[in-house]
């Protein structure tokens, strides 16, 4: 069955009513397995992580009647043996508006048992409450932006051949990433956007090549964690680092923003859920 056939039933790209009263069963997982496939993944995976989602149109009833708002941030593992489709968990949040809850507490471990029931793993959930909740921080990497880069560009489809190390030797530890990252929603074609990160330790990677190699993803149709899954496997594979990290943070579509990490190792936790400016 092909990733294709597993979006079928889904309701990403058709008409569908709202429901406002609870209703789990409107989440549509997606195995990862599938897509990991073609990138030569089946057993053991090359990579520890997370796919931080962020929720911005969370809202029920108290038992009084009374609506309540939260901001949620969900966390699935890398691991996890399915993705949620995005259109249907913005579905699912929905169902929520007039349905009538106790406390925050209560909704979150409701989400919580939901998501993972989906997803085959544990999925951290954190609501926040707009009384507690502060302006989320937008911060840039501490690294290189490769934007001001000036080069000649005319490939628009992932072009892993692109990437290769700098001219000699040289181990670096550095931190790379470019607000260029463009793909499309691997169902209706709309186009994604976010911004990606590099950091890594070894072999000097060339930058004008990465940027290209960035810029290669335009025209690409893929969901955003397969997208980030992809770009790690090319640069491990291709360039040879002894320790990587790759993270994106997509801009909001209804709602909701998705940001994949994957590393060789348990520094993904560090990455954090700053905001980007876009976001």
């Amino acid at each position: 069955m092909s990733i294709n056939d597993s979006s079928a039933g889904s309701p990403l790209g058709k008409r569908v009513a709202y429901e406002t009263q609870y209703n789990p069963t409107l989440l549509y997982p997606i195995p990862r397995a599938e897509k990991r496939a073609e990138l030569g993944i089946t057993n053991v995976l090359p990579f520890v992580g997370a796919d931080i989602w962020n929720a911005y149109e969370l809202s029920w009833l108290n038992p009084r009647g009374k609506p309540l708002v939260a901001l949620a941030e969900f966390s699935f593992p890398a691991d996890s043996p399915c993705i949620i489709e995005s259109k249907s968990l913005k579905l699912y949040l929905n169902s929520y508006n007039q349905t009538k809850l106790g406390s925050l507490e209560e909704v979150e471990g409701l989400i919580a048992a939901d998501l993972g029931k989906a997803t085959g793993a544990t999925a951290a959930v954190k609501l926040t409450s707009m009384g507690q909740a502060s302006t989320r921080r937008v911060e840039i990497p501490k690294g290189i932006c490769l934007d001001d880069i000036d080069i000649d560009v005319d490939a628009y489809t992932p072009a892993p051949e692109l990437l290769q190390s700098a001219a000699g030797t040289v181990v670096v530890d550095e931190t790379l990433y470019s607000h260029l990252l463009k793909s499309n929603c691997l169902v209706t074609a709309q186009p994604d956007w976010g911004m990606l990160a590099i950091r890594y330790s070894g072999p000097a990677v060339d930058h004008e090549a990465l940027l290209r190699y960035i810029i290669s993803f335009r025209e690409h149709n893929e969901f955003h964690e397969q997208c980030v899954e992809r770009i790690f496997c090319d640069i491990q594979r291709r360039c040879s680092p002894k320790r990587l990290a790759v993270w994106a943070r997509y801009t909001r579509r209804g709602g909701l923003d998705i940001n994949p990490i994957r590393a060789t190792d348990g520094e993904w936790s560090a990455v954090g859920n700053l905001a980007e400016a876009r976001q």
